[in-house]
């Protein structure tokens, strides 16, 4: 990583950075089966205000990376397995903060309990995250043919992604 990163939990005054990430993200709806003109009300119930837990990646002078959230991808007796969401800004991809963020996840979840943790629709299409979390111990263990419309590819395929923790 070039850059120093801290890992943290979510706090108020970082939603107006994490807003036009997630924002940004949703609105170009290639990698997320979210409406794409979601409101920013609609997107902060999603992220922060559902999920067990919203965890952000600041620099070293504070500035957003990227963020998470965790929550039990199943009620009752599938919640022993983790789900989450992740985003990275624009200016930070590709500098490793995803990996990051993807262990930082894993160390999380097992602390809450979870014993594995399940992917449900990642974009076919969307090959470097594809690679990283097969790089990080996740399997494709389901391919749902046509279950995402791309906004230039078409339809295309969401796979469901499993690891143990």
């Amino acid at each position: 990583m070039s850059v120093d990163v801290l890992v943290r939990e979510l706090q108020d005054d970082d939603w107006s950075a994490l807003w036009p990430i997630l924002r940004d993200v949703f609105a170009a709806g290639e990698t997320y089966a979210i409406e794409r003109d979601i409101t920013e009300d609609a997107a902060r119930r999603y992220w922060v205000e559902v999920p067990t837990e919203t965890w952000v990646a600041t620099d070293a002078d504070g500035a957003l990376l990227g963020s998470y959230y965790l929550e039990p991808n199943q009620r009752g007796p599938g919640a022993h397995v983790a789900h989450c969401g992740y985003v990275v800004g624009p200016a930070a991809r590709g500098r490793g903060v995803g990996r990051l963020l993807g262990e930082h996840s894993f160390d999380r979840a097992r602390a809450l309990g979870f014993r594995a943790m399940q992917y449900n629709c990642v974009v076919s299409t969307n090959r470097g995250a594809v690679r990283l979390w097969e790089s990080l111990g996740f399997e494709e263990v389901g391919r749902v043919p046509a279950a995402f419309e791309h906004p230039s590819e078409g339809l295309v395929d969401a796979l469901v992604m499993w690891r143990r923790l």
